[in-house]
């Protein structure tokens, strides 16, 4: 048995490099979740909620700057033909670097404007320090991108992990020498400098230097003009949430709820980095359209992902308010009821995590932008609809209607793809209500707390 077991993850074959890529991705997010959580339940008693609520704010700025301007860097290099010319890589390198200098210099203009806008002087001096991380990052070199291409996960990984260590690490002493919210901000500006200097010496893999090959900018433009628009739709269906909420309540109460999202969403997060990660190299490699065989194979990946990932986020779901009583004090607790209910609303989204990559595997960045423009209009929507309603409660119910609304345009695009798999989706929606039922029985005096806490 054990030399089978081997011989599967042994070689270079597909199905090899994607299950020793898979055991890698998950491993390394266990590790990091489990240092993040660390780290969390020590800044949680070095600093006050009201550091949480606003470093969110300087963060989901930040994440909408990055995702505004993303022109599809990564995914190109991971899909193109020319993915491993030299020329191509240093051309889409040097789109990064412009890009990044760009999005600090946006990062100071806006500083003042988003320091009116949620009344918080602060940002004024947090955005133009914290925004030269993205400077930073845009001399990171393509190598992380090749090794991922390949699916050759083992040293990236590695990397990954020290990155995450050196930003939990940092946050912890600095927080510990100063009780400030700037040791959040500093902490994030070492781990982008460490990654950055890790990755050029540490990977394998030519210097990126400047170069701006036409052919190579037009593919990269023509591909990448979808993906903008994408991630532009991306950043209000994944931030929707903490742009109006954070608008809604006090940093306090908005600090609280960033501690529930941040339980609730570690198996969202998870399948997010596996499709990400391993999902475009399968579907480029094994067709569906090709064959029935390859989309039997990759219904037995689905069912293999799928699962695991309702598992751990029903567990979150049943446990939330039970972990939060047991790791937070009391200034915290009621993230438990929050963490309950996002885990439960985050269930439809599990379900179809696993299509959304075939369209950026197929070169379709335009399908990848309507799913995204779909999703992103319904959170925004039913988030607003449910916090002029029913305040927090119903801005919580409003995330999860938008990801059961969206599931017919999930369906257009997997069709067009020729992914779908209705089988899998009815079971994994049969269970999941399920599993959501359960949880809200076994946590219905938390969340009723919740609902008449006014939040």
């Amino acid at each position: 048995m054990s030399t089978a077991i081997w011989q599967r993850f042994s070689g270079s074959s597909l199905s090899a490099r994607a299950l020793r890529s898979s055991v890698l991705t998950v491993g390394s997010f266990g590790f990091s979740q489990a240092l993040r959580l660390g780290g969390n339940l020590i800044l949680t008693r070095l600093l006050f909620p009201e550091a949480f609520g606003l470093m969110a704010l300087v963060s989901v700025f930040l994440m909408g700057l990055v995702q505004f301007s993303d022109v599809g860097v990564t995914p190109a290099i991971l899909q193109s033909k020319r993915g491993d010319d030299r020329d191509f890589l240093d051309t889409a390198w040097t789109l990064q670097v412009l890009r990044g200098i760009g999005l600090w210099l946006t990062a100071c203009a806006l500083a003042w404007p988003m320091a009116q806008l949620y009344d918080e002087p602060q940002l004024m001096h947090f955005l133009p320090v914290a925004g030269l991380a993205l400077l930073i990052a845009g001399f990171r070199p393509t190598r992380m991108d090749t090794a991922n291409r390949h699916l050759m996960l083992g040293r990236v990984t590695l990397l990954e992990l020290g990155t995450q260590t050196v930003g939990v690490g940092s946050a912890v002493l600095l927080a510990w020498a100063t009780g400030s919210v700037w040791a959040l901000v500093a902490s994030g500006l070492l781990s982008t400098l460490f990654e950055l200097i890790a990755n050029s010496l540490l990977l394998a893999g030519g210097r990126n230097r400047f170069r701006w090959e036409p052919e190579a900018r037009a593919e990269l433009v023509n591909f990448g003009k979808w993906i903008f628009l994408s991630t532009v739709c991306g950043f209000f269906f994944s931030q929707g949430d903490k742009l109006l909420i954070g608008k809604y309540l006090s940093l306090e109460r908005f600090g609280v709820y960033n501690i529930g999202y941040f339980l609730a969403s570690f198996p969202m997060l998870l399948g997010g980095i596996v499709t990400r990660k391993i999902l475009i190299p399968i579907y480029r490699e094994t067709p569906p359209r090709q064959s029935r065989e390859n989309f039997l194979r990759l219904r037995k990946m689905r069912f293999a992902v799928t699962g695991p990932l309702l598992v751990l986020v029903a567990s979150f779901a049943v446990s939330g308010h039970w972990l939060v009583d047991l790791m937070y004090d009391e200034r915290y607790l009621a993230a438990g009821a929050v963490t309950v209910i996002i885990a439960c609303m985050q269930m439809p989204q599990i379900v179809v995590q696993t299509y959304d990559q075939a369209a950026l595997a197929a070169g379709d960045s335009r399908s990848f932008f309507v799913l995204a423009l779909a999703r992103a209009v319904l959170m925004i929507g039913c988030i607003l609809v449910g916090l002029e309603t029913y305040g927090l409660i119903g801005a919580l119910l409003g995330y999860g209607a938008a990801f059961l609304l969206s599931y017919p345009v999930v369906v257009w695009l997997a069709r067009r793809m020729g992914v779908w798999d209705p089988l899998h989706d009815l079971c994994f929606a049969l269970l999941g209500a399920a599993l959501a039922l359960l949880a809200a029985a076994l946590n219905w005096p938390a969340i009723s707390a919740l609902v008449a806490s006014g939040a």
